[in-house]
């Protein structure tokens, strides 16, 4: 192993090589210390094994929640999903557009970490595998002492790029830590973009619709999205819902339009005019799966002919499908979610070099900071540009 270099990075994920490679690039000795077997873990796994990489679409003032919204923006427009998508042409990696702005790769997830660790070596990074970090400490000389469960490395400057709480297995709660030994302010950490779960009672009504998935807005907080739900033996998950989870709080009652292209009283109206005789079942089927309808006629109305059904139930049975309450028990947590919403206060550190205002010298950057985006690429698209950014300043 080298001699102790200018800079250590605690992180092989997104942010924390995208860091190294813009330090290196400037004339850096980055030393990257990686828990896991390889490096990019969370980037393998993502979209499917494809990787939506960045989002056309990415607005800093839009699809991104913190305590403190406008931490973000400097950094995102200093480095935007334009300058990832270069890099990406660059490597002759194929992609698509998805829909609303997301970018995949069209073969593989693996030719994005491939490429920035093509990157890494032209820029000279070190990258040091199965290194599980247990301490950080300031060393009596100056600069910082990483502790691992194999030795120590020691450089003047360390970058926290550990990750959240989401998926334990291949992220570290080292920056928290971090954070809470040296007094820092912190955004109560919370499982983001995950499924949502049922009550015992909705269990026992819905679980058996596992596997049916449809169009929906889905409405929690006075925010609405536009997309597929899907629903599990556990709950609700599809994108629409991930995207609902980061506004849900306990106790709040999430609303789920399943005819979101149709007035629903309006159309069932329509319908006992030109077919009094039809079951409303049948009618249901026509737009919705045939398991969800059937769920729906025993749980939420009866299913008679249209004819017979008075004026005031059928303007019920719309607003139902247009507002179907749904009231959750929670959500998966970390295990399945796929980022960690709040973290370590944007307050605590300079939104132009991330390096912590109470302990010059370590920066953190990526999911640990209280900075979460919205589903679609976002959030990878925030890791490159606090590593970029974090980088132009070591």
């Amino acid at each position: 192993m080298s001699d102790n270099p200018d800079v250590i990075v605690v992180g092989g994920g997104a942010s924390g090589l995208m860091c190294a490679i813009s330090a290196g690039y400037r004339g850096r000795s980055v030393r990257v210390l990686e828990m896991g077997p390889k490096v990019g873990l969370k980037i393998l796994v993502s979209g499917g094994g494809r990787c939506n990489f960045t989002n056309l679409r990415a607005d800093p003032r839009e699809h991104f929640l913190s305590e403190n919204p406008h931490f973000c923006i400097s950094a995102l427009k200093r480095y935007t999903p334009e300058d990832f998508i270069a890099m990406v042409e660059a490597a002759g990696i194929a992609y698509h557009e998805k829909k609303l702005g997301q970018l995949f790769c069209d073969d593989s997830a693996r030719d994005i970490v491939a490429m920035l660790l093509q990157h890494c070596e032209w820029a000279g990074v070190e990258i040091c595998l199965r290194q599980r970090v247990t301490g950080l400490r300031e060393a009596e000389e100056g600069g910082f002492i990483v502790e691992t469960e194999t030795g120590r490395h020691q450089a003047p400057r360390v970058v926290l790029a550990s990750g959240g709480l989401s998926m334990p297995k291949i992220a570290s709660d080292l920056a928290f830590r971090v954070a809470d030994r040296q007094g820092l302010a912190r955004v109560a950490p919370r499982a983001a973009l995950v499924p949502l779960t049922w009550r015992a009672e909705d269990k026992a009504r819905y679980a058996t619709l596992s596997g049916i998935s449809l169009d929906a807005v889905v409405t929690v907080g006075g925010v609405s999205f536009r997309e597929n739900i899907l629903f599990t033996h556990r709950g609700l998950s599809g994108p629409a819902i991930l995207q609902t989870s980061s506004y849900w709080r306990e106790g709040d009652r999430v609303m789920i339009n399943l005819l979101p292209a149709r007035d629903a009283a309006a159309w069932l109206r329509a319908a006992q005019q030109e077919t009094p005789r039809q079951h409303l079942s049948t009618l249901l089927r026509t737009v919705l799966p045939r398991r969800l309808v059937e769920a729906l006629c025993e749980t939420a109305f009866q299913d008679d002919r249209l004819g017979s059904v008075p004026a005031a139930v059928l303007q019920t049975v719309g607003e139902q499908l247009n507002a179907w309450p749904f009231l959750p028990n929670g959500t998966e947590g970390y295990r399945t979610a796929e980022v960690t919403l709040g973290g370590i206060a944007t307050s605590e550190v300079s939104s132009k070099t991330f390096e912590l205002k109470k302990l010059p010298g370590v920066h953190v950057i990526g999911e640990a900071l209280d900075v979460t985006g919205w589903l679609g690429g976002y959030n990878f698209q925030w890791a490159w540009a606090s590593g970029w950014c974090c980088g132009q300043y070591l």
